[in-house]
């Protein structure tokens, strides 16, 4: 690629301390007209566009947003780089929202570019690295006319050293996508043809961007383990390149304001944690970590912020012989939506953290202690979120690929037939989501499959993420086709909750309804579009009373299967999403249809252990 030369629009300053503020020309950018909108939505500016830092686990201060304005413009998959630009585009949202200003579909034969000026001071003995939460799907990055890396993948973050190809002042960034949004690429809910259970899709830049700087030596990870019995938080901390001889890393553990534990070393570090306050729905109790490199001679070269909430996950018979959820050696129900993550005017950005956060207060005021996340990976913020709060998580792996015949639970399912390449793309996207997830207390329950969404090589996938993680338990299929291995036995139905208890395969399994209910219920004047099909499970209620009723029931129907054995169920779902109106929200949030105390009140009945 050669050099671009332009003229500068959007300018970022950064520096070794002074990071300076952002200056946007007057560009006349506005979301998308006539479009649904949130209340935060309308609140959203290019000066403002997710400004927090994006990576609270691993959290330093000197970083710089460089979300906001940038150049666009789409050509050819075959075009050569684009000397003129179509207009701006608001980072982070993509180019088919609302809040992007643009609301254009990007095609499987079209290429989407981006371009930014940074204006930057580097700093001899400092590394920069450009950071992307997320680009849909396949991205390319150059800093100055040099290629600095690429990257497959949708979901996941990832980052480039830049600092080679950087100099005083001006920096020009370029990236390039393509989303094919079909074949054997990981894209979830998202299709050309939005109808049903399938929503618009999604390209680009859909997650924050940012600039961080970092001494040449420096921490890149760490993972982070707790134990219950006794009390202690393990950190095993990665530094770029290894240790050198003479450094070693040092870790505090605080609660509130107070030092509580602090060990230094070369290896794991284990943190003894007196009197520990366990993390659980009812209390979310997370101790403050520092982490400190320090070099041979004592100088601390690099220091990081985390968090970690001790808590053990297991499973148990009860008296009557059925396997249960345990959270800290204490039998817990899971009880909780199915949670998609969509919004109107971001499509799967949310506006803001500050809505992206409303929705799990909500769900936390509706009394429910857990949700499941489907076929979607948030910002990372927003398992920060669900840690503050005490929200357990369901996480799903996005789906994609050629599916199998959906048996559901019959015997003698059979797998979709992927070739050797397709499925490794498909385990490194997974890998990469654990890795990227892993020291979320909130995460309880890896979800590698979907109904039989993408289903492949079930019984390999199913041991080689039991044995990659085997601090949580693995729901290998949700709703999908029954293969014996993992924790958990999942079957969906639908409207009313489900599942053939009778069954002696699945004795060994933890058994739970993963998605029911869906009941539908317009309101006028907050669908996303009149003309398309509106609808919910087991058609319409003639009114708003009889959609409460049919939610008792299912609720009542719940409750029963508790009391044989089932030990979790989803109810689909928090907000309706584009032509499904089965939220107990509006799309656009604004109309709660069940109020969030009388949602409490009526969860009641499926048992004290769900405020636990």
């Amino acid at each position: 690629m050669s050099k671009i030369t332009f003229p500068l629009k959007s300018v970022f300053i950064l520096a070794s301390i002074s990071l300076l503020a952002t200056a946007y020309a007057d560009t006349g950018w506005q979301a998308v007209p006539d479009k649904m909108m949130t209340r935060w939505g309308r609140q959203v500016t290019p000066d403002n566009a997710w400004r927090e830092y994006p990576r609270p686990q691993f959290e330093r201060s000197n970083w710089k947003n460089l979300n906001g304005l940038w150049d666009y413009t789409i050509t050819t998959k075959d075009a050569a780089t684009p000397t003129l630009w179509q207009g701006n585009i608001l980072v982070p949202f993509a180019v088919e929202s609302t809040l992007s200003g643009v609301g254009r579909l990007l095609t499987p034969e079209q290429a989407l570019w981006y371009r930014q000026t940074v204006k930057l001071k580097p700093e001899t003995g400092r590394r920069t690295l450009l950071n992307f939460e997320a680009v849909d799907y396949r991205s390319q990055v150059w800093v100055n006319g040099q290629p600095v890396g690429e990257h497959i993948g949708g979901n996941t973050p990832f980052a480039f050293d830049i600092t080679e190809a950087l100099k005083q002042g001006a920096n020009e960034i370029i990236v390039r996508v393509e989303d094919a949004t079909g074949g054997a690429q990981l894209r979830g809910k998202q299709t050309l043809e939005p109808k049903g259970i399938w929503y618009t899709r999604v390209s680009g830049i859909w997650q924050t961007v940012w600039l961080e700087e970092v001494s040449a030596r420096h921490l890149a990870d760490a993972i982070i383990s707790t134990a219950i019995a006794p009390a202690a938080i393990m950190i095993a901390p990665q530094v770029k390149g290894g240790l050198k001889t003479g450094e070693k890393v040092r870790v505090t553990a605080s609660l509130g304001w107070k030092k509580v534990a602090t060990a230094e070393g070369t290896g794991e570090l284990k943190l003894a944690i007196a009197d520990a306050k366990l993390w659980s729905p009812a209390h979310p109790d997370l101790y403050d970590l520092k982490l400190e490199l320090l070099d041979a001679r004592g100088k601390v070269v690099d220091t990081v912020k985390s968090y970690a909430g001790i808590r053990e996950i297991g499973t148990r018979r009860d008296a009557a012989g059925h396997l249960r959820f345990t959270l800290n050696g204490n039998e817990i129900f899971h009880w909780g939506p199915l949670d998609q993550g969509w919004w109107p005017d971001g499509l799967l950005t949310p506006p803001s953290d500050a809505a992206m956060s409303s929705d799990l207060d909500f769900l936390k005021a509706s009394g429910f202690n857990m949700l499941r996340k489907h076929i979607k990976v948030e910002p990372r913020r927003y398992y920060y979120h669900c840690d503050r709060i005490g929200l357990m998580l369901w996480q799903d792996q996005v789906s994609g690929g050629k599916s199998p015949k959906w048996t559901r639970m019959l015997p003698n399912p059979v797998d979709a037939e992927w070739s050797d390449a397709d499925h490794a793309q498909w385990l490194a996207e997974l890998k990469a989501m654990m890795d990227e997830l892993r020291n979320a207390p909130s995460i309880v329950v890896w979800v590698p499959f979907n109904e039989a969404w993408g289903q492949h090589r079930t019984l390999e996938v199913g041991r080689w993420t039991m044995a990659y993680d085997p601090s949580r338990l693995v729901n290998i299929v949700s709703g999908g086709n029954f293969w014996p291995v993992g924790h958990i036995a999942d079957d969906h139905r639908y409207p009313n909750p489900g599942f053939p208890l009778e069954d002696k395969r699945f004795a060994d399994f933890v058994k739970v309804v993963g998605e029911f209910g869906g009941h539908g219920y317009p309101v006028e004047g907050h669908l996303w579009s009149k003309t398309m099909r509106n609808w919910g499970y087991g058609g319409l209620p003639k009114d708003k009373d009889e959609y409460l009723a049919r939610y008792i029931k299912s609720l009542d129907l719940l409750a029963e299967l508790k009391a044989q054995g089932i030990s979790a169920g989803v109810y689909t779902q928090t907000t309706d999403v584009e032509g499904e109106i089965n939220g107990l929200m509006t799309y656009d949030r604004e109309v709660i249809k069940t109020p969030a105390k009388k949602l409490a009140k009526l969860h009641e009945r499926l048992g004290p252990e769900i405020k636990r």
